[in-house]
């Protein structure tokens, strides 16, 4: 075999080795950044605050009660102008009763507020010491004196707004008019009174539940069904460069559907919307944003 001269095998190396480099694959992590593997719904974490909320569960009552009767014995109600459920002024008449002398007397509400409670019946009889004829709620102004967990009693504190949730009333705000200074030993709860304002009629007695705002926080907010509990601690799975990396959180309070984090996350980061068991540190994944998933 006759060999090329050692010029010319020298003018031909360069033009072979650039062959191998066109030829040749293309450079490793080249595309490493391009997405890859499962699709995950993901969403950026924005700030938002939380309104810390005592619950306290009770009963309604009147916070003053008026008992409306006549001074004297002995009279016969002969009208009645106004029944139970109703609302009154202050001076308007409720009834008229007839004197053993003769003549008419008029019974008033002393007071504007809500007649809880009547026993006036035309026929009757009615006198100082009897039964009342009427009872008003003073102002209708109500309580609900209310039980609260024994850990959440130092969080509350007089003029705290409250929403009052009542059965067949609705929800009506109210404040924290006063704390009860001991705690029951039996169940370890303690007393609150929540004063409520209400032109409508409350039935006295009757079931409510009290949320009271005892203070606010703000932070970077996820849903909870991001959230992982473990024994390792709780955990948040954050998208990076395409990759799981598993962050471990420190949450606070909930509300809605969403959950606070006080540490461990920052504004704008990228979480898995539902963090599951199958996606596991450093996968590579295809974040699709939640608002495009839903679409």
């Amino acid at each position: 075999m006759r060999l090329l001269p050692r010029a010319v095998a020298r003018s031909l190396c360069p033009a072979a080795i650039a062959g191998m480099v066109i030829l040749g694959p293309s450079p490793a992590g080249a595309d490493e950044d391009a997405p890859k593997g499962p699709a995950v719904t993901v969403l950026k974490v924005a700030k938002s605050c939380f309104s810390d909320i005592v619950e306290a569960t009770g009963t309604i009552i009147a916070r003053e009660e008026t008992s409306v009767r006549p001074e004297r014995p002995g009279l016969k109600v002969t009208e009645v102008l106004a029944e139970a459920g109703d609302t009154t002024t202050a001076g308007q008449v409720l009834a008229r009763l007839a004197l053993p002398e003769g003549g008419t007397l008029q019974i008033a509400a002393p007071v504007a507020g809500v007649i809880a409670t009547s026993t006036a019946q035309i026929g009757n009889f009615a006198s100082a010491k009897g039964e009342a004829l009427f009872t008003i709620v003073a102002r209708s102004e109500y309580d609900l004196i209310g039980l609260v967990a024994t850990s959440d009693m130092r969080k509350l504190a007089v003029n705290q707004p409250a929403t009052v949730r009542i059965a067949g009333a609705g929800d009506i705000d109210g404040k924290v008019r006063r704390i009860g200074p001991t705690v029951e030993p039996n169940i370890q709860q303690g007393m609150v009174y929540i004063g409520i304002s209400s032109q409508k009629r409350l039935l006295l007695k009757a079931s409510g539940r009290a949320l009271i705002k005892t203070g606010q926080s703000c932070n970077v907010a996820v849903p909870l069904t991001a959230v992982q509990y473990s024994s390792a601690g709780t955990v948040v799975q954050v998208i990076r460069r395409n990759r799981v990396e598993t962050k471990r959180v420190e949450v606070g309070l909930m509300s809605g559907g969403n959950i606070e984090v006080r540490d461990g996350l920052n504004d704008g980061d990228v979480v898995v919307a539902r963090a599951g068991a199958l996606l596991r540190e450093g996968d590579p994944v295809r974040p699709v944003m939640a608002a495009e998933a839903a679409k």
